[in-house]
C-alpha cells in the first residue's frame, strides 16, 4: 500500500500548486487576462477596478496563510512545492507528451522525483494560466455583441429542382415540380410511391472516391452541398489560405443521419459482423458529415451537428451565427442534409401515416393550404449557408447576398407527430423571432412557410404567421415543399437559400398545387400559382418538426447602415 501513496503524493502536492498559482493569480489580479467574453460583461471604471485589486490582493494575503498553514499537515514537501518557479523549458512541453514524461520521472529514482518536481508544477502551472492575446484580439474582444453583424457570402445546395442555386430558383419561379416516381428502389408494395427525387446527382470533384463508395447519401449530400457554399462565397482553392481557420466553423446537421449504411451493416451483420463496412459507424451518425467538410477545408473552429428533426437546419443555421455574433468565429457553414428515399424510410413515414398517396400525379400531390391535401411528399438533398461576419467579408471583397437578422427557437410540449391545435408555439417562435432580432412586424413583408401540405400543420401556422404578421397588407407568403417536397432536416436550408433568392432576384416564387383553399385562407396574402415581382425588405423562413420543435429566422437585404431604430 506504500507505493500507490509515494506515487500519488507529488501528484496531489503539483496539482494543488497550480490550482493554487492560479487562484492567486486571479484574486490578486496580477496575471489576470481579459476572459474571451469580455466585450459581453460590460466595462468597469478605473477607480472600481483599483479598489477590486485592493480587496482581492487583501484576500490573497489571508488565502496564502491559510493554504500554508493547512499546508502544514501534509507535510514539508507540500509546502515547498508552493513556492516553485514556472521553468522556461517546460512552457513550450506539449500536454500529452509532457504527462506520459512526468509519470515515468515519477516511477523512477528519488532524485528523479525531486528534480522533476518543479519542472511539473510550472509546467502545470503554465497551462492553466491563459495566454497573452494580441492587440487584434483584445480589440476584437471589446467589441459589442450587436456590432457583430452577419451576412450571408456563399450558399450551395442538392436537389430535385437543381444543384446550383441559380438553376434551382429559376425553377421554383417557373412552377416546375420536382416530385415524380420514385427510380432508386421497387417500391410497388409500398402505398406511396412518389418522392421528391433526386436522379442527377454525382459527387465526382466534390468528395474522394474511396469515401463516396461507402459514404451514405446524405453525407455525399452534405459535403458537395457545403463545398459548392464555400466556393461560391469565394473562399475555396487558394482563396483559403488568407483566412484565419481557427475562426472558421462548420455545423450541418442531420434529421435522419445515414440510414442506409446502417441498414446495410444491419443486413450484413446478418451473415457476419466480418461482412461489415468499418465504417458504418461514424459514416452513419449525424455530426461526421460536420467532422469530414471540416477536414476537407482544414477549418478548426465550432464544429458539430444539430439534429431537430425538421427544424434541424435552422437550429443550425441559428446557433452558427451566434458563434459568429459572440466573436468565437468569423466565417461558418451551415444548414442540413438528408436522405431518406430508400425502403426503410419511405416505410417509416407511410406507418407514421404522414405521406400523400397521390401517386397517379405526383407533381400535384404535394398541396399546401389545398383541402385536398393528403400528406407531406417525401424528398432529398442538402442546403449550405455560408455566415460571415460582415467587417470581415467587406475586407476580403465578397458578395453580400443577405443579413442574417436573428431568429428563435420553441417547442410547442404537445405531439409526438402533430402540431399543437392552436398553432401556439409556432406563434410564440415567430414572436420570439421578432423580439430577439430587434424587428418590427410591420417590416416583414415575406414569409418563406413550413407549409409542408400536413393536415394538421398548414393551417395552424397559416394562423400563427396572420395572428403576427397579419396587419401588414403588404405581407406575401409562399411555400417551396409545393415543387420539391420535405427535404425534412435539410428543408430549413433550402427553404433559406430561396428566401435569399427572393430578395437577391426580386421575385416571389409561385405556390403551386392551390386548387381549392382552406376557407380560413385568405389567398390575397398567398403567393398563388404565378410568381410575383416584389421588394422583399425583411422575410421570415419557418421550420418545424416532429417533437413540437419550432423554428424561425429572419434575412433583409444588406444595407451598409443599419438602422435600429
Amino acid at each position: 500500500m506504500s507505493t500507490p501513496l509515494t506515487v500519488s503524493a507529488p501528484l496531489c502536492s503539483w496539482l494543488l500548486a497550480a490550482c493554487y498559482t492560479r487562484t492567486m493569480a486571479g484574486i490578486s489580479g496580477m496575471e489576470q487576462q481579459p476572459g474571451a467574453n469580455a466585450g459581453l460583461t460590460g466595462r468597469v471604471s478605473s477607480s472600481r477596478r483599483s479598489g477590486r485589486r485592493s480587496a482581492r490582493s487583501r484576500s490573497a494575503a489571508m488565502l496564502h496563510q491559510r493554504i500554508v498553514a493547512a499546508a502544514g499537515t501534509m507535510g514539508s514537501s507540500m509546502v515547498a512545492c508552493l513556492s516553485f518557479e514556472a521553468c522556461p523549458h517546460y512552457r513550450n512541453a506539449k500536454w500529452s507528451s509532457f504527462l506520459w514524461e512526468e509519470e515515468a520521472r515519477i516511477l523512477g529514482s528519488p532524485q528523479r522525483k525531486r528534480a522533476s518536481k518543479t519542472r511539473c508544477a510550472a509546467a502545470i502551472t503554465d497551462r492553466l494560466v491563459a495566454p497573452e492575446k494580441d492587440a487584434g484580439e483584445e480589440s476584437r474582444s471589446s467589441t459589442s455583441v450587436r456590432d457583430r453583424r452577419v451576412v450571408i457570402t456563399g450558399m450551395g445546395l442538392v436537389s430535385s429542382l437543381g444543384n446550383d442555386p441559380d438553376t434551382f430558383y429559376d425553377n421554383l419561379l417557373e412552377g416546375n415540380s420536382g416530385i415524380s416516381e420514385i427510380q432508386n428502389f421497387d417500391c410497388q408494395e409500398f402505398p406511396t410511391r412518389i418522392a421528391g427525387e433526386i436522379k442527377d446527382f454525382s459527387a465526382d470533384g466534390w468528395v474522394a472516391p474511396k469515401f463516396s463508395r461507402r459514404m451514405d447519401k446524405f453525407m455525399l449530400y452534405l459535403l458537395t452541398a457545403g463545398k459548392k457554399a464555400v466556393a461560391n462565397a469565394g473562399i475555396a482553392g487558394d482563396g483559403s489560405v488568407e483566412l484565419d481557420k481557427s475562426k472558421c466553423g462548420v455545423l450541418m446537421g442531420s434529421a435522419m443521419g445515414g440510414m442506409q449504411v446502417f441498414n446495410d451493416a444491419i443486413e450484413a451483420l446478418r451473415v457476419s459482423y466480418r461482412k461489415m463496412n468499418p465504417f458504418c459507424v461514424p459514416f452513419a451518425t449525424t455530426n461526421m458529415g460536420s467532422a469530414m467538410l471540416a477536414m476537407d477545408l482544414g477549418w478548426m473552429g465550432p464544429n458539430y451537428a444539430i439534429s431537430t428533426a425538421c427544424a434541424t437546419s435552422n437550429s443550425c443555421i441559428l446557433s452558427a451565427a451566434n458563434h459568429i455574433i459572440r466573436g468565437e468565429a468569423d466565417v461558418m457553414v451551415s444548414g442540413g442534409s438528408d436522405a431518406a428515399i430508400i425502403p426503410i424510410g419511405l416505410g417509416g413515414f407511410v406507418a407514421c401515416r404522414a405521406l400523400s398517396q397521390r401517386n397517379d400525379d405526383p407533381s400535384k400531390a404535394s398541396r399546401p393550404w389545398d383541402r385536398d391535401r393528403d400528406g407531406f411528399v417525401l424528398g432529398e438533398g442538402a442546403g449550405a449557408l455560408v455566415l460571415e461576419e460582415l467587417e470581415h467579408a467587406k475586407r476580403r471583397g465578397a458578395e453580400i447576398y443577405a443579413e442574417f437578422l436573428g431568429g428563435s427557437l420553441t417547442c410547442d410540449a404537445y405531439h409526438v407527430t402533430a402540431a399543437h391545435p392552436e398553432g401556439t408555439g409556432m406563434l410564440l417562435c415567430i414572436e420570439k423571432a421578432l423580439d430577439q432580432s430587434g424587428v418590427r412586424r410591420d417590416d416583414v413583408n415575406y414569409v418563406n412557410a413550413h407549409a409542408a401540405s400536413t393536415r394538421s400543420g398548414d393551417v395552424q401556422e397559416y394562423k400563427a404567421i396572420m395572428q403576427s404578421l397579419g396587419d401588414n397588407t403588404e405581407l406575401r407568403v409562399n411555400s417551396t415543399k409545393s415543387m420539391m417536397g420535405h427535404l425534412l432536416g435539410a428543408a430549413g436550408a433550402v427553404d433559406a437559400i430561396a428566401t435569399i433568392q427572393a430578395i437577391k432576384t426580386g421575385w416571389l416564387h409561385p405556390t403551386i398545387n392551390i386548387e381549392n383553399p382552406e376557407k380560413d385562407v385568405n389567398m390575397d396574402y398567398i403567393v398563388g400559382s404565378q410568381k410575383q415581382r416584389f421588394d422583399v425588405k425583411v422575410a421570415l423562413s419557418n421550420s418545424f418538426g416532429f417533437g413540437g420543435h419550432n423554428s424561425s429566422i429572419l434575412f433583409a437585404p444588406y444595407q451598409d447602415e443599419r438602422s435600429d431604430n
